[in-house]
């Protein structure tokens, strides 16, 4: 199945861009996302938690992806 990423913030820099199409199993939930973005993007692994929010609402480790998700990976912010 195909999803859309978004990315933002540092998380951006790291993956080299801003949006992408990304290819999964289907039923892959968030955890397995995490675990493949990471292995494909190491840069990743030095932001200690990313969020992540798939078709505009914050999502658990559990939630299970689906076709034509869109899905926002969000650094963690912090400034005044």
């Amino acid at each position: 199945m195909n999803i859309h990423l978004l990315f933002f913030g540092i998380t951006t820099d790291v993956v080299g861009t801003n949006s992408s199409t990304y290819q999964l199993k289907d039923k892959d939930t968030i955890k397995e996302l995490k675990e493949v973005l990471v292995a494909d993007f190491p840069g990743l692994k030095s932001i200690r938690k990313f969020a992540i929010a798939v078709n505009e609402t914050y999502a658990e480790d559990s939630l299970v992806l689906s076709e034509g998700d869109i899905v926002a990976i969000i650094p963690p912010v912090s400034g005044g």
